[in-house]
């Protein structure tokens, strides 16, 4: 097999306030079964409702002496004792995979099944076609693709058996390459080894992760990269040394071409730069992998391929399109090659020219941009309509896929995999979400589609909410209208008559990874809701301004949404709920929406808190520790509402783990851990706990006299840097009086300042490399909160000039009010690409009512979190993170901004964010 390992660069430099099209691709497979929310893909035909599974394998009934169990993606098939238990085997060893492609899938299942129950070895395999799908289309994590069966052999004496039998019995059936395991001969069958029954360990990151024990007997990480990997500890057992010799045999040695960088990795295959050593020209270099990286009809990265080299060669000499140069075979995998076209993608010209990255747009800026947007968009028309002279339908147009010359006169079209002849009539089969036709449209339609979201997603590059409602269109056009005043607009009306047209389509679209069904008309994979505009749901939809009764409208509607009958979550929220410990954290899962409501005076939801004590007791196995993934905010939420004894079992079971090992952060670790403990130690007089929390602030003083990465090469903010340590410091010296913790709180911001820039405007942002950070979460406005309440505290103890008794200085006022003033600045841009709490709007309306800002801008950014305004059930909703379904939760959507405006607008309730009320004094 190919083997090209070129680390892929960061991506796009740039602010993320404007970033509102670059997209993760991990959230498309949770957007196709529901609607309205993020789902897990197995509740997609209904497997996870109880019905039927796909493949009649699954449907097979259970041997006598044998468990079945469905979890997550997974049939389980387990021997067990006379008594019910399961037989005592390996808790970790060397496991084999079976990959399998949609047409031999049942025969593969099948045989293992035969194999396996006979000879009582566990086995567990994905169960119908459309998860193992799932597992295979182009943004499927790349650690897990491929894997459509695991068997685990009790020892190398059965490996070598099972493999040599059960390859025998799969000789000639194909599969996607598993980029984890080594491969087994020609078949299907792979191994590696990792852990086979679940157990974690915290990594050097401070994360929760699967775990083995390692040679000395202790927990280690259960490394899953995407390359093979034997574990330092283990030996490759000899009947496996010629697989490994044969998978090295195929190198990149021998081309004609030397690569230079990868430019983008997928499970489809890499794209990498390069120069043909033949003349020195530049070139492109795109790789495709047999039976993966799967599009919605089916067709895997080495069809899509061919399908661009066609399309390609067919639109050549146009001037708008790269030129083909070769197009070759490597082991299994394909090659085409391109020219290499000079110039940028469009997306990454928002960051240095949209003119709403200010908080009072210069008028003769705004007429700039609005002049090249308008110019753009034209040269981009252009280009789609010499394609469609030569027959050909692009079908994957959006803002990553133009490449704009460097003298800004030209524009060219990339990545035409997706690519079908007009007269093919073909509906869309890979799409950018802010992009994605509805599927009435075929052919040249869908170009034209996305050329009118591209008119509003020049100026409002927010277009994924139209993957929840079209009718959004018409709402965003308003919002244009209003902020580029020299917009014609027939080019918006336009724009929205083509987005919303004929309401007699069929109201859900097909998935956009889906396998195709004759059903997919039906489906509610990744809906959208097209209305006619004269009834738009919006006209009744309550302003965000309005308090109370936007927050009634929004409280209505997270109650609407919860699910108390499901054990995975009770609110739907981001993905990251699905994870180990299911829907209970502070971020993502019930205790953050509970405590959001709790907070905004709503009336108390029994039920929820009756649903959040039955799913801690027991706790969920694998859940993580931190304040806002984890055990220490549930119990957190779980004291303020009153269940003061099943707070302290949480944190009980906390304290029985290795938590001195956590990373320092507030999200996941000790800081927000520390500051659990030191409260429950006030409130509750416990001695123990409030060693424990000074036992925190030891370890955090130590970890800061640590070498530390340069700047650009560390988190910072409020959930991941050292903004977290500083607050627990701070809360710590006002429960302490220890003025060393607040000189150590001062040393941990002045580390996150250190990762700061000041971006055009004077606003203070958290530089990345590739982008800079604004946002309450990861960015400045998190920062800010906390060097709020440092200066509430800096003259304690402190001469005028910032020195301590020993001369020092301690705090350096003047730097840090000038940092809160650079980062109040921050946190008044006209635009920000979405409107979450952690990673949006909402964020910078909670830190400038905090904070005590201008009303002025505190209105205009409560006004503009109404240009993300959603309905749900007629009421007032937000969408969450990457905007391609709603949220409830409070870190990404409904709930954090319920929370930011309870903050600004409501006088009696104080809402603020755990640990962070308005400081003892307004700075």
């Amino acid at each position: 097999m190919t083997a090209v390992t070129v680390r892929a660069p960061g991506g796009v430099e740039g602010s993320a306030a404007v970033e509102g099209n670059a997209m993760d691709e991990r959230y498309e497979v949770y957007a196709l079964a529901d609607r309205f929310f993020y789902e897990t893909p197995d509740r997609l035909t209904g497997e996870g409702r109880g019905e039927a599974p796909g493949y009649e394998t699954a449907r097979r009934a259970v041997p006598e002496g044998w468990r079945a169990a469905r979890i997550g993606d997974w049939l389980t098939m387990t021997p067990v004792d006379g008594e019910g238990r399961p037989r005592s085997g390996p808790v970790q060893g060397w496991k084999i995979h079976a990959s399998a492609t949609r047409e031999n899938a049942e025969r593969i299942a099948a045989a293992v099944w035969d194999y396996c129950v006979p000879r009582l070895i566990p086995f567990k395999f994905v169960p119908g076609p459309h998860l193992l799908h799932l597992r295979n289309v182009k943004y499927a994590a790349r650690d897990t693709s491929g894997k459509f069966v695991t068997v685990y052999p009790a020892d190398e004496d059965q490996l070598q058996v099972v493999l040599e039998e059960l390859g025998a019995l799969l000789k000639g059936l194909e599969g996607p390459y598993i980029l984890t395991d080594l491969r087994w001969n020609d078949g299907p069958l792979y191994v590696r080894y990792g852990a086979f029954a679940r157990s974690f360990v915290v990594d050097e990151r401070g994360r929760l992760v699967p775990a083995v024990t390692d040679g000395e007997g202790r927990l280690v990480p259960d490394r899953r990269a995407p390359s093979f990997q034997v574990p330092e500890w283990v030996t490759l057992p000899a009947f496996l040394e010629p697989q490994l010799a044969a998978r090295n045999t195929t190198t990149v040695g021998e081309l004609p071409y030397r690569i230079e960088k990868a430019l983008h990795f997928s499970n489809g295959g890499g794209v990498y730069s390069g120069v043909d050593t033949r003349d020195g020209s530049r070139v492109v270099l795109k790789e495709g992998r047999p039976h993966a990286g799967l599009a919605a009809d089916g067709a895997d990265a080495v069809a899509r391929l061919a399908r661009e080299k066609y399309a390609l060669e067919r639109v050549s000499g146009l001037g708008v399109v790269p030129e083909v140069r070769d197009w070759f075979p490597l082991g299994d995998h394909r090659f085409l090659v391109m020219d290499f076209l000079e110039g940028r993608p469009l997306n990454s010209f928002f960051a240095e020219r949209h003119p709403l990255l200010t908080a009072d747009p210069d008028p003769v800026a705004v007429a700039d941009y609005t002049a090249w947007a308008l110019r753009v968009h034209g040269l981009v028309e252009e280009a789609v309509e010499a394609v469609h002279a030569r027959g050909i339908a692009f079908n994957d147009l959006h803002m990553f896929n133009i490449m704009v010359a460097p003298d800004e006169q030209s524009v060219a079209l990339l990545d035409f995999e997706a690519a079908a002849p007009i007269e093919e009539g073909g509906r869309q089969v890979v799409a950018h979400p802010g992009f994605f036709a509805p599927p009435d449209r075929t052919g040249a339609d869908v170009d034209r589609y996305a050329l009118a979201c591209l008119r509003l997603a020049m100026f409002m590059p927010v277009t994924t909410l139209f993957v929840v409602d079209r009718a959004k269109a018409a709402h965003l056009a308003e919002v244009i209208t209003g902020q580029f005043p020299d917009v014609p607009r027939e080019f918006l009306t336009e724009a929205v008559a083509e987005i919303t047209r004929d309401p007699a389509s069929p109201t859900t679209a097909p998935p956009l990874s889906a396998p195709p069904s004759p059903a997919d008309a039906a489906s509610s994979s990744a809906a959208v809701l097209p209305s006619p505009a004269n009834a738009s749901p919006y006209a009744a939809l309550a302003e965000p301004g309005d308090w109370p009764y936007s927050r009634d409208s929004m409280v209505k509607a997270i109650l609407a949404s919860a699910t108390p009958e499901r054990d995975d979550r009770l609110f739907p929220g981001d993905m990251a709920q699905f994870s180990d410990g299911g829907g209970l954290g502070l971020a993502y899962g019930a205790a953050g929406v509970l405590y959001a409501l709790a907070e905004t005076g709503a009336d108390r939801y029994e039920e929820g808190e009756r649903w959040l004590l039955d799913h801690t007791d027991p706790v969920p196995t694998g859940t993580p520790l931190g304040l806002y993934d984890g055990l220490a905010g549930v119990a957190y939420v779980l004291d303020l509402l009153g269940h003061r004894q099943r707070a302290l079992d949480l944190v009980d079971t906390v304290l029985k783990e290795k938590w001195r090992k956590l990373s320092s952060d507030l999200k996941g670790g000790l800081a927000g851990l520390g500051l659990v403990l030191d409260r429950l130690a006030r409130t509750t007089g416990e001695p123990e706990l409030d060693l424990r929390a000074a036992e925190v602030a030891r370890i955090l003083r130590e970890r800061a006299a640590e070498p530390r990465p340069e700047p650009k090469k560390r988190r910072a903010g409020l959930l991941r840097g050292a903004s977290g340590p500083a607050l627990f410091l701070l809360r710590r010296y006002e429960s302490t009086g220890d003025p060393e913790l607040l000189t150590s709180a001062a040393e941990a911001l002045r580390r996150d300042l250190e990762c700061c820039v000041v971006q055009r405007g004077g606003g203070l942002e958290v530089d990345e490399g590739r982008r800079t950070m604004p946002y309450l979460g990861d960015g400045s406005a998190g920062i800010g909160l906390v060097v709020d309440d440092y200066l509430a505290h800096a003259g304690d103890g402190r001469s005028e000039d910032g020195r301590d008794e020993n001369g020092q200085v301690a705090h350096e006022p003047d730097a840090f009010e000038r940092a809160r003033s650079q980062i109040l600045t921050a946190a008044t841009s006209r635009f920000y690409a979405q409107p979450g709490l952690f990673q949006g709007r909402a964020g910078m309306i909670l830190h400038l009512s905090r904070t005590g800002a201008d009303p002025g801008q505190l209105a205009a950014q409560i006004a503009g979190l109404g240009w993300f305004a959603m309905p749900y059930q007629g009421q007032l909703a937000f969408p969450g993170h990457q905007m391609m379904r709603l949220s409830m939760d409070l870190g990404t959507g409904t709930a954090g901004c319920l929370l930011a405006l309870g903050a600004a607008l409501d006088g009696e309730a104080l809402a603020h964010l755990p640990f962070l009320p308005p400081p003892p004094r307004r700075p």
